[in-house]
């Protein structure tokens, strides 16, 4: 029996807005911040819904994941960028329910009412059909996917620091990359650094050019919606950086600590400890929602057809922009691209088309102007195509960290961002190197303390492998050495042969 919904029932923010019209935004990413700011001076009520209390500037979640930035540098809370408007109501939630008649949406067991429905809740990712392979790759689309990724390197760096076998470092010291796209060649490159330079320098175990990081492509060649010009750049500065490429390559399978890849040559299989997804996006699942509510019209990708107003067929009051919409009323006939600037745009237009209608004057037009593709490959390296015009190396890296502030929406973010790269350009290292996310950061404890967020002394020490990295060191240590890892400790197969170093 389905959950007793009761109507939310809430105070204006302001008393002029009591009986104004209200505009419901679903999604607090580019799309639904922006949208926000072009209704601030419209007679309407606004609500913005998240299932987050931030923004997250997602193009730089792979400096994250490596410990170029902090999680604060590129996560913004919402009610510091809209939460000021006079207009503007913020609310923790996530919509899992959308009646469209009743012109209702769902959170939890609360109902709202709307006259206005921005929908902008972004996308995901998807491991087309195989989503047991998630827990091997972490993808990287929100802020616990980066940060778990950084944990899974550090941790291997540091379980390779310990290890006396030369064999077993140089497996831990390896990371595959699934995706070549912008942010396959963006985690390639900085994690290559961080390996590299950290290990140089900090590691005293470890040797630098025993690191190996794959980049693993369907296609042939890497950034394929760019130009082949700089496609062979970023190839050219990856390669530099040691980083290797296997193209025309799909995965097949994988376990901890192997993927097994089908090329044209035939199957493939690397060892690695560590594996990251950055190959598949899908939309976020409300599209299906409001597909079940409306019968609207969905692409094979799952995204809504929407209108040349972003408004979906025979439901003018329901708007869907960003990730989640597929938009052809472009000069080419092609659907918005799924990056930041077209999202951003759209929600701009979409605030004002709203406010125009609310107002009565002229509603504007949606003409989306393309900035251009881009992708960072090394600390002082990019390669970008702006509207025919092309970077790479050094300029490129400017035009890029350039566009990457302008389209941040915090200010204090900005200064802060731009110091972190400039000591990071100069000093060759990086600022967050923090190892966090286990379970408990002691064991043994005397007494019992309170249960949230951790339940001390119940878990691992915070120095102890987790799950899946314990299981590719079992992987690795029973399919080379006979050596399985148990519960923190060593142990040997009877039959086992070879090397008689334990990875501990």
């Amino acid at each position: 029996m389905a959950a007793e919904r009761f109507f939310l029932e809430l105070e204006p923010p302001e008393e002029r807005l009591r009986d104004a019209p209200h505009v419901v935004i679903v999604g607090g990413g580019f799309a639904g911040v922006r949208a926000c700011k072009a209704l601030a001076q419209a007679d309407v009520r606004v609500t913005l819904i998240d299932k987050r209390n931030f923004n997250l500037f997602q193009p730089l979640l792979y400096q994250v994941a490596t410990g170029l930035v902090a999680p604060g540098d590129v996560a913004t809370p919402l009610r510091q960028l809209v939460g000021k408007q006079r207009n503007v109501q913020v609310l923790l939630g996530e919509v899992t329910g959308l009646d469209a008649k009743k012109q209702q949406i769902h959170f939890g067991d609360k109902a709202l009412n709307y006259d206005h429905l921005v929908l902008a809740t972004g996308s995901g990712s998807t491991y087309f059909g195989h989503e047991e392979w998630r827990t091997f790759a972490p993808p990287m689309k929100i802020l616990e996917h980066a940060q778990e990724i950084r944990r899974r390197l550090l941790m291997a760096m540091e379980q390779a620091e310990q290890t006396p076998d030369p064999a077993a470092r140089k497996f831990l010291q390896t990371v595959v990359i699934v995706g070549g796209g912008p942010t396959g060649c963006e985690m390639a490159g900085a994690t290559s650094e961080l390996m590299r330079n950290a290990m140089r320098r900090e590691f005293k175990q470890l040797d630098p050019d025993d690191s190996r990081i794959i980049v693993i492509d369907p296609g042939d060649r890497l950034l394929r919606a760019m130009p082949e010009s700089l496609s062979a750049s970023a190839q050219k500065t990856l390669e530099s950086l040691g980083v290797e490429t296997l193209f025309k390559g799909r995965v097949q399978s994988m376990q901890p600590g192997e993927v097994t890849v089908g090329t044209p040559d035939g199957e493939q299989i690397i060892q690695a400890a560590t594996v990251i997804w950055t190959a598949g996006v899908r939309p976020s699942h409300l599209g299906k929602t409001l597909a079940g509510s409306i019968d609207c019209e969905l692409d094979r990708g799952g995204r809504v057809v929407v209108e040349a107003d972003f408004s979906v067929k025979d439901h003018p009051e329901i708007r869907v922009v960003g990730d989640l919409c597929s938009y052809k009323h472009t000069s080419t006939g092609n659907p918005l691209p799924g990056m930041a600037g077209p999202a951003t745009q759209a929600g701009g237009f979409v605030g004002k088309d709203i406010a125009a209608i609310m107002s009565g004057s002229n509603r504007p037009n949606f003409k989306w102007f393309d900035f251009g593709s881009m992708a960072v490959l090394d600390r002082v390296a990019a390669v970008a195509d702006l509207r025919g015009f092309k970077f790479s190396g050094s300029p490129g890296w400017a035009v890029w960290a350039a566009a990457h502030l302008a389209f941040m929406p915090d200010r204090e973010n900005r200064w802060s961002l731009l110091i972190k790269w400039m000591f990071a350009v100069l000093s060759q290292q990086r600022s967050s190197m923090l190892l966090t996310g286990m379970p408990s950061q002691h064991i043994g404890l005397d007494s019992a303390d309170a249960p949230f967020p951790m339940k001390s002394g119940s878990g691992p020490s915070i120095a102890a492998p987790d799950a899946a990295l314990k299981a590719a060191m079992n992987y690795y240590a029973k399919s080379v050495s006979g050596v399985r890892v148990q519960d923190g400790e060593a142990a040997r197969d009877e039959s086992a042969t070879g090397s008689d170093a334990a990875i501990k």
